[in-house]
C-alpha cells in the first residue's frame, strides 16, 4: 500500500468509483488510491439480492470494466477502514493507525442499515440486514435452513429481497408498520397496483403493526413479537428500516456533519481541498431547496462525477438531489416516483389517472404553475421528460394540458 495519493478517495461504491473514474479521464498521470473497508473489489449493490436468489455470482457484479468504470491505474485498497483524518497534516488514518497522504479527498463512505434500538434481539443468528456482498452471501448460505423469512420494512432493497426469497421457495412475510408498502415513494392510493401485483406473487403483507422483539431458541431465530402482543413463526428476519450515514470517523476532524457531511454546490465541504458525495453527503432538493440526504444509486454516480470535477479544478455545479426519485420494478410492474409525492399537508393541485395497468398522478404547485411531482406506475413512458420539467422548474402554463393528457414529447421542452 502506497502511503501517498494525489488524490484518496474513502469508500468503493457508487460515488466513490465514479468519482475515481471521472479524475482518471480528466488526467492520466495523477495517482488515485480508493480505501474501501469491504474485502471485496467494488461491485454494484443494487444486484446483491440476485445473489440471494442464485440468479447472479457476485463476478457478474463486478463495478471494474464494466460500464462507465473502464479506465485505468486507480488503485483500490480492500480491508482497509478509515477510522480518522488528520486535517492538518492531510491525512487519513486507518485501523492499524498507519497513515496515508493526500492532495485533494473524497469522502464517499455511504451509510449503513439502520437497526432500531426498539426491536429486542437483533443481533440473533438468522437476523440480516442486506447492505453488502457479504450480507448476501451469509443470507443466501441460511436459507438452507429456512422456510419461513419476514422482511421487516418495506422499502425497494426489502422487497427486492423478499422476492428473492420467494424464489428459494420460501414463505415470506412483510411487516410495515405504514397502510401501505414503498411508504416513501408514493401514497397507500397509488399503490393499488404494485399491492395487487405483490399479493398475485405470493407476498403475504401485513400493514399497520411493528416489530417487538425478535424470538430465539438456542441463538437462532424462531420468531417475531408484534407490538399488538401477537407472534408470527420464522427462521430468518431481514431488516429494512432505512440507512444512517458513515460519520463516526469524523469526530474531532473539523468537518462539518450534520447527520451527514455537509456539502456546498460545488461537492465540497467545509475545509479546503475535502470533497463528498453519495449517501453520505448532505445535498439539497432542487425544486425546494431543502437540505437532502438520499440513498440513491443513480444520485450517488452524478453526484461522484461531479466531485471528481471539482477535484481536478474543472468547477461544476452539482444540480441537487430529488427528495424523491426512483424507477425500478417490484413484482414485475414498473415505476417511477420523483420529486413531491405526499400531499396530504399541502393544498397542491393533484391529476390522477387509472385505466387497466396504468396509473398516474401529478403533483402541481398550489398556484398550478409549476410541475412537482408524479406518480407512474404500469406505463412508465416519457417519465424522463416529467423529470426535467420538474428539475428545471419550468412554467408550465403551456404544456400543462400535455402533462396531462400524457402528450407530452421533447418538442414542447424545445419551444
Amino acid at each position: 500500500m502506497e502511503d501517498y495519493y494525489q488524490y484518496v478517495i474513502v469508500g468503493a461504491s457508487a460515488a466513490g468509483m465514479a468519482a475515481a473514474h471521472t479524475i482518471r479521464q480528466c488526467d492520466h498521470e495523477v495517482s488515485i488510491g480508493i480505501f474501501t473497508d469491504e474485502m471485496d473489489a467494488p461491485y454494484f449493490r443494487p444486484l446483491i439480492p440476485f445473489l440471494v436468489s442464485g440468479k447472479k455470482k457476485a463476478a457478474d457484479m463486478s463495478m471494474i470494466g464494466s460500464g462507465p468504470y473502464v479506465e485505468k491505474n486507480i488503485t483500490i485498497n480492500t480491508g482497509m477502514r478509515v477510522i480518522g483524518l488528520n486535517i492538518s497534516q492531510k491525512q487519513i488514518v486507518l485501523t492499524d493507525r498507519s497513515t496515508v497522504s493526500w492532495d485533494k479527498l473524497l469522502l464517499a463512505t455511504g451509510s449503513h442499515p439502520y437497526m432500531p434500538k426498539n426491536i429486542d434481539g437483533l443481533f440473533t443468528s438468522g437476523v440480516f440486514a442486506l447492505r453488502t456482498l457479504s450480507d448476501a452471501r451469509q443470507m443466501a448460505k441460511y436459507v438452507e435452513q429456512t422456510k419461513h423469512a419476514i422482511m421487516l420494512g418495506g422499502g425497494i432493497l426489502n422487497l427486492k429481497t423478499a422476492f428473492a426469497l420467494l424464489e428459494k421457495g420460501l414463505n415470506v412475510t412483510l411487516v410495515v408498520y405504514s397502510p401501505e408498502v414503498l411508504s416513501q415513494l408514493m401514497e397507500p392510493e397509488d399503490a393499488f397496483l404494485i399491492r395487487k401485483a405483490l399479493d398475485k406473487a405470493g407476498l403475504k403483507i401485513i400493514t399497520g403493526v411493528n416489530a417487538k422483539a425478535v424470538l430465539s431458541e438456542k441463538g437462532k431465530v424462531k420468531g417475531i413479537m408484534l407490538d399488538n402482543g401477537s407472534e408470527l413463526p420464522c427462521q430468518m428476519v431481514c431488516i429494512g428500516k432505512g440507512v444512517r450515514a458513515n460519520v463516526n470517523f469524523l469526530a474531532d476532524s473539523g468537518i462539518s456533519v450534520n447527520k451527514g457531511i455537509i456539502a456546498d454546490k460545488y461537492a465540497a465541504c467545509n475545509l479546503p481541498d475535502v470533497f463528498t458525495a453519495g449517501d453520505v453527503a448532505v445535498t439539497y432538493d432542487p425544486v425546494s431547496g431543502a437540505p437532502m440526504m438520499t440513498a440513491l444509486w443513480t444520485n450517488a454516480v452524478e453526484m461522484g462525477r461531479c466531485a471528481g470535477k471539482n477535484m481536478v479544478g474543472i468547477k461544476t455545479i452539482y444540480s441537487g438531489t430529488f427528495g424523491i426519485l426512483n424507477a425500478t420494478h417490484v413484482a414485475d410492474e414498473p415505476f417511477v416516483s420523483m420529486g413531491t409525492v405526499h400531499t396530504n399537508s399541502v393544498d397542491y393541485e393533484v391529476y390522477r389517472y387509472h385505466k387497466n395497468n396504468s396509473y398516474r398522478k401529478l403533483v402541481f404547485s398550489p398556484d398550478g404553475k409549476q410541475l412537482i411531482g408524479a406518480v407512474f406506475v404500469g406505463n412508465i413512458q416519457n417519465a424522463g421528460l416529467y423529470r426535467y420539467v420538474i428539475r428545471e422548474k419550468m412554467n408550465i402554463n403551456h404544456l400543462k394540458q400535455n402533462l396531462i393528457d400524457h402528450s407530452l414529447h421533447y418538442g414542447h421542452l424545445l419551444k
